[in-house]
Order: C-alpha cells, then structure tokens, then sequence
C-alpha cells in the first residue's frame, strides 16, 4: 500500500500538469482537478504511442516525461487547486481513498493480466511498438492504448501496475467535485480491476464521467468527444460513447460537425498503431486489408475467430455444433446458456428492454440518443462476440440513468462501505466462495490477503522458461506453466505452439532485430520436428509439476 501510495502522490501531479498544458493549449480556463488529470492522462498516452514507434518506453522516457509533468504542475500552481480540494473534502475523501489504495493492493486474479496485460507491457517497455508482433503471439495483437500507457510508467514509478488504482483516485476526485454520489455505488465493484492494468477499469469510469457531463449539458462538445474517442480507442467495445456524443452534440446543442476533429486524429493514431502491430485496423476483425506482409496467417484468424463463438456460448458446444444452429438456436442456446453467464444474458436483454419502456415514458431526446447509442453498441456485440464481458458496461449505464436522482449522498455512502466491506472478505478469503462455489473459476487464481502488501502490492512470480530456436528466431516457452507473463521476451504462449504446428507455420524475424518487426512462414519437415518437440517438452513440464 506504501509503495501505491508513493506511486499516487507522484503521478498525480504529473498528470495534472500534462492537464494543465493540455487546457491551456486547447483554450479551456475553467476545468475541474479530474478532468485536468483525464486530459492529462490523454496527452500522454498519445506521446507515449507516438514514440513507441520509434524507442521503448524506457526509463529514459518516463523521466522526461515525469520532469515535464512536476514542471508543469507548479509552474501553473495546480497545487493551490489541489490544497483547496483537500481543505474542502478533508478525511471524508481520505478515507475513501485509503480504501482504494488498500484494494489495489491484492493479488492480480484476471486471467488476462498473466497472458496479455504484462507480456504488453514488457515488450512495450522494453522494445517499443513492434510490426507484426501478432505473428509471434496473436493476443499481443491488441496492444491496448491503456497499456503503453502503463508501459511508459512501468520503470520506477509504477512496476506492480498498479495504474488503475490511479483511475479509481481520479474518479473519486470527479464525485466529490460534482457531488455525484451515485458513482460511489459504482467503486466497490470496480475495485475488483484494481489489481491488474485491465482497460476494462478505465474504460468504465472514463465513460461514467462522459455521461455525468452529458447528462449536466456540458456544453464542450470537443472535450467530451475527444474523451470519448480515447475511450473507444483504449476498448472498442465501448463504441456507444463516441456515438452518443457525437448524437448530443448535433441533435441536441446543434454543433457544427468540426467538434470532431481533435478526437479523428487520436482515431487515426489507434489504426495507425493497430495496424503496425496487427495488420488490419481494429483487432481482432479482418476488415479492410491493406495487403500488409506482417498480417497474421488466416488460419490462426479462422481459429481466433471459431474460439470468440465457442466462448460466446462459454465454452458449452463445439464450434462443429455451434455452426449447424439455426438462426432459432443462435438466439435460444445463448439465451438459454447454464450457469452465471447465462443468467447474465439473461438480465442483460430484459435489462435493455426495460431500457426502452423507460424511455417511451421520459420522452427525452437524451434518454432516445444514449438508448440508441447503447442499443447500437449491443447490436454489435452480439453480432460479433456476444460475451458477457464485452456488454458488462451497458448495466453501468443503465442503473446510473435509472437512479441517477434518488440516491442520496448518505445512501450511497453507506452502500459504498457495505459492498467494500464484502468486497473484502470476498479478495481477503477466496477460499470460503471457492469452497461454497465450486463454479467459481477465478477463485483458483486469486491469492489471500497477506500482511506484507500494506508495504508493497502482492504479486506473483515464476520466472521458470525454456530457450529454443526454430529458423532465425530464439525464443522461450515458460516450463512448467500455462502463461508466459514474467518470462524474458522473445516468449511464446504455449496454446499457440499447437496452432502453428497444426497450421504448418511458425513465426520467424522480419530482419536482425526484435524492432524490426515478426512475419510468419510455412515450416519445413526438420521444424516441424523441432516444434513437435518444444511442445512435448513443455507438456512434460505440466505433468512434473503436478
């Protein structure tokens, strides 16, 4: 909790100084202290991207970038705005902060942190944007905005990735300025993100304070665009933001169409980037292929593509079976899926049909535009990946304009402390729900409260690998593990080692270096050996440590 702690105190100024010359450039005088740190957060992470074209996000990077950010701190005197909010808010923020910083403070526990958050931020920080690394690994395809954002920050200030304990501070900060307490409801439940650098958390929160200045009738429709289009690029599941923006903003304040323009360049920069690392514009769709040389093998796509389905009916049938549905048992088996996932789906079609009734009684322009919005964002899930983590923001949504004007402040402070408290036991002493809910999955991976982490932030270790080489590159596979997440880069997933030796490829080095990028070829009868055995070796390696 200290070493989180000292990470807040330190980047906070940082990113309000960033928000400070982000303000002052763009001519907006009178913002609040967490709008100045979300723009702040924005500056960054686009220097951040741009130069990780060229270089790592190194130490040397996040130096300058940190100089740069106290300068501007206290060159603009942002601490005189800072004094004065904690003058105003006093032990009642401090508490409630002290409890964020206690929660970022568990054991990481999603599944993604150990086999694509840290592999990202490594290669980041240590190599930069790499083409075609989705060649080599095709989940580091995604390369999140959010996590070379973390990457840059991953040196010395923030090496347990604990960024979006930041976010939580930040998005505590915007309630207490606006006095929306509803938004406490919210923090418990995405104190769960807090432990891992899951753009799911930024993503919910950025979008929360985007429809609280909406539904205020902020007036600064190039803000919030340009905020909503960060978030989309960060999730692209999140696409209802920048089009309910976009909505308001014509129907409603009727804004010429320029509003747009600041958030298209940072569009422009999300394709650009995906595009390098990926191939295609927006991962993982093969839609509009510029015929790149570094895009992944189409089998590999075809496979990704067949798990999305499978996963999208969690894992219950075959893509074999899935693909001999009618347009009938598409819609009833996903509907009708057994377990949590399925009642899940369940809440979330009845949860959008309540939506509707609402808005044919309030008869609201704005409740119509954030319906269609969040309606047309649904669509597209359920088209594509209909997987209840992709749609898990539209409940957010949903309840925040249900209740937004009942909750009181001294309701939804006692709820906040009645959820963190079961919050608690739950991270504290996963083995009680693991034990009552044997189909409690996430339960295997979740770690109990240790006295150690009111020092330093639980984390994991394995650092146990193997090295090998198949054509011009070396590589490693983790021994004895399903992830690769604190093994040296090159690294492979072991899940993809089967893919390539049942597509006949394998990933090679574009030219001499990791920064030159990754293509794939077809193996030759000796590499199709040679990865025969990587494989039976790392299988081996499962089976001794049992």
């Amino acid at each position: 909790m200290l070493y989180i702690l000292f990470t807040v105190i330190i980047l906070l100024p940082v990113l309000l100084g960033f928000g400070s010359i982000f303000m002052k450039l763009s001519g907006i005088y009178k913002s609040n202290i967490s709008l100045k740190i979300l723009t702040g957060i924005i500056s960054i992470t686009t220097i951040f991207t741009i130069t990780a074209f060229f270089f790592p996000l190194n130490v040397l990077v996040e130096a300058l970038i940190l100089f740069i950010g106290l300068a501007a701190f206290f060159y603009f005197k942002e601490y005189k705005s800072v004094w004065n909010f904690f003058a105003e808010h006093q032990w009642e923020f401090g508490v409630l902060a002290f409890i964020t910083v206690f929660f970022g403070s568990y054991y990481p526990f999603i599944l993604d942190h150990f086999g694509y958050y840290v592999p990202t931020v490594k290669w980041i920080s240590e190599v930069g944007l790499v083409k075609g690394i989705s060649n080599l690994d095709l989940v580091l395809g995604q390369m999140s905005m959010w996590h070379i954002f973390q990457a840059g920050l991953s040196n010395f200030s923030d090496p347990f990735l604990r960024l979006n304990t930041i976010v939580l501070i930040t998005y505590l900060i915007y309630i207490f300025e606006k006095k929306s307490w509803i938004n406490l409801i919210f923090l418990p439940v995405l104190y769960l993100f807090t432990q891992s650098p899951s753009p799911d958390l930024p993503v919910i929160a950025f979008s929360l304070m985007v429809l609280n200045e909406v539904w205020r009738a902020n007036t600064n429709s190039v803000l919030l665009f340009l905020i909503s289009i960060f978030i989309f690029c960060i999730k692209p599941t999140l696409i209802w933001v920048p089009l309910f923006v976009f909505l308001y903003s014509l129907l409603i304040l009727k804004k010429s169409v320029k509003f747009v323009l600041p958030g298209i360049c940072i569009l422009l920069l999300f394709f650009i980037k995906n595009i390098w690392v990926f191939g295609y514009p927006v991962f993982p769709m093969q839609f509009l292929d510029l015929g790149c040389s570094w895009k992944p093998n189409a089998q590999l796509l075809k496979n990704s593509a067949e798990m999305a389905i499978q996963k999208t009916y969690d894992m219950q049938f075959t893509y074999s079976k899935i693909d001999q549905f009618s347009r009938w048992d598409y819609i009833k088996n996903w509907f009708l899926l057994e377990g949590i996932k399925g009642k899940i789906n369940k809440l979330f079609i009845i949860s959008l049909i309540v939506f509707f009734v609402f808005a044919l009684k309030k008869n609201s322009t704005l409740v119509w535009i954030l319906l269609v919005s969040v309606v047309t964002k649904s669509v597209l899930v359920l088209l594509f990946s209909a997987q209840y983590r992709f749609f898990i923001d539209v409940f957010f949504v949903i309840f925040y304009v249900f209740f937004v004007n009942r909750f009181s402040r001294k309701f939804s402070m006692t709820a906040f402390f009645v959820m963190s408290s079961v919050l608690a036991l739950f991270l504290s002493y996963p083995n009680l729900f693991k034990n009552h809910l044997p189909s409690f999955r996430v339960g295997s991976l979740m770690g109990s409260f240790k006295a150690e982490q009111f020092i330093l932030p639980s984390t994991y270790d394995w650092n146990h690998y193997r090295s090998y080489q198949i054509g011009n590159l070396d590589f490693k596979v983790v021994d004895g593990y399903i992830l690769s997440f604190d093994i040296p880069i090159p690294a492979i997933s072991p899940d993809y080692l089967k893919e390539y030796l049942d597509a006949g490829i394998f990933p090679q080095l574009k030219g001499k270096t990791l920064k030159e990028g990754f293509i794939w070829k077809n193996l030759t009868p000796k590499e199709k050996m040679q990865l025969q055995e990587v494989l039976e070796n790392y299988l081996l390696s499962l089976h001794d440590k049992k």
